[in-house]
């Protein structure tokens, strides 16, 4: 599922596609599973994206690629990858931390293609008065329906 949002993030669109097969879990290896399904999404958007968030890492340990560094790889480079995790991975590396709400679990915010402080304060700074962001919610909403 995917929600393109504008600026005063208002929603301008919600797309989703049920994926037939999907790889099995492995650990460290998410993206096996995610990255088709992401990919695949992304061929219904009409929009101009400029910024993509994933539910996800997007460094492992010593430099290794996660989901969010993969899917930045894939797009040429083109469009800024924003990883936010909501638990942490032992292995993840060059994250931050990011407290919202009065929630004392952080997200771990990371990124590729756009600076890793800028970031955290953008999903920091995103609506919502609890630890997700609403488009964060919402988008997970809409994928599991």
């Amino acid at each position: 599922a995917c929600i393109v949002f504008n600026e005063a993030q208002e929603i301008i669109s919600k797309y989703s596609v049920f994926i037939h097969r999907v790889q099995r879990y492995e650990s460290g290896k998410f993206y096996r599973r995610e990255l088709p399904c992401i990919l695949r999404v992304l061929e219904e958007v009409n929009e101009k994206i400029d910024l993509i968030i994933t539910d996800s890492f997007v460094w492992l340990d010593d430099g290794k690629r996660g989901l969010g560094a993969r899917l930045y790889e894939k797009l040429k480079g083109q469009i800024p990858v924003i990883g936010v995790a909501k638990t942490f991975f032992r292995d993840a590396q060059n994250y931050k931390e990011v407290f919202r709400g009065k929630s004392s679990k952080p997200l771990y915010v990371s990124s590729a293609g756009i600076d890793l402080d800028y970031s955290a304060d953008f999903i920091r700074n995103m609506k919502g008065r609890f630890r997700i962001p609403d488009l964060l919610k919402e988008v997970d909403r809409l994928s599991r329906t």
